[in-house]
This record gives C-alpha cells, sequence and structure tokens, in this order.
C-alpha cells in the first residue's frame, strides 16, 4: 500500500478505530496502541476495498478483534489500571459527558453496539454485517442497552432529586 494512502486513511479513521478500542478497553493508551495495530494490520495485509463503508467496517471489526483479544490475554488480566476513560471525548461539563460515563458502565457487547450506532451512524443491518452477528441480535443488544441505561439514569435522577429531559430524551 503506497504511504500517502496509508497515511489518508490513518487521518480519515484513526478516531473511529481508536474509539471502537476504547469502548472496549476503557484506556486510552491502549485504545492507542490497539488503533496502531489495526493500521499495521492494514499495511501488512494490503488489502483492497469496493468503497468507504467497506474500508470503515474492516477497521472497526479489527479494532475490536484487537481489543477483545487484549481483554483475554494474562496480562491485561494480571495488570494494575491507572489510567481513566479519555474526558476528551465528551463535554467533561455537559450532559454528553454524564451519558458517555454511563454508557462505559454497560457491558462491551452493549456499549459497541451503542457506539455503532448512535455514534458512527450505522444502521441495525450494517452492524450486524460488522460485528458478523444476526440483526436481531444488534436489535436486541440495542434495546438492553437502552433499557440499562434508563435504570442507571433514572438511579442517578432520583439520588440527585433532578430530572435531566435532555437525557431522558435518548431514552
Amino acid at each position: 500500500m503506497e504511504r500517502e494512502i496509508l497515511t489518508d486513511m490513518i487521518e480519515k479513521y484513526r478516531g473511529v478505530v481508536f474509539r471502537a478500542a476504547l469502548g472496549y478497553i476503557k484506556n486510552i493508551h491502549d485504545a492507542d496502541d490497539i488503533a496502531q495495530n489495526v493500521f499495521v494490520k492494514l499495511m501488512e495485509k494490503n488489502k483492497t476495498f469496493l468503497s468507504e463503508e467497506e474500508k470503515k467496517a474492516w477497521l472497526i471489526r479489527v479494532a475490536i478483534n484487537e481489543a477483545k483479544n487484549l481483554l483475554k490475554s494474562a496480562w491485561f488480566k494480571k495488570r494494575a489500571d491507572l489510567e481513566t476513560l479519555d474526558e476528551s471525548l465528551a463535554n467533561p461539563a455537559g450532559d454528553n459527558f454524564k451519558l458517555h460515563d454511563y454508557i462505559k458502565g454497560l457491558k462491551p457487547k452493549y456499549r459497541t453496539v451503542i457506539f455503532l450506532h448512535y455514534y458512527e451512524g450505522y444502521t441495525a443491518k450494517e452492524i450486524a454485517g460488522i460485528l458478523k452477528i444476526p440483526q436481531s441480535t444488534v436489535l436486541t443488544q440495542l434495546q438492553r442497552a437502552r433499557e440499562q441505561l434508563k435504570i442507571i439514569i433514572t438511579k442517578e435522577e432520583n439520588y440527585h432529586g433532578k430530572s435531566n429531559t435532555k437525557l431522558q430524551g435518548i431514552i
């Protein structure tokens, strides 16, 4: 693969790949390493794509697989995590940060479908293709994620005694 083409792809898709990895790992440094590994794999495979969507889907799929592999590794299970989620992904003072904070508390499979659907704009059918799971499973996971978010937000509102209509509109 030509250097210029690879550089363009890295600039265009680095954020997407990074966020996909971060959704699983919850550590900016590991997510950054995974993003680098994804582009190294792309370079090694010298893969050609029929469309931009196919390219983006392949990069996300590889990032998710790399993240899953890291989570399964003995090294990852035995280390002490001293990092927190990068707050630059959301507005720390606004509702987006609260919602992002709630989302990171979900199981990885739910975080992934939420990320792909709401942050990247994929349909359930497209997500099913990326994750290689049935479309009905994607729809179920989205519904369960919304239900869990609703419970979390309701508990938070009851604890603080206030309602946030912006967050309620999302769920």
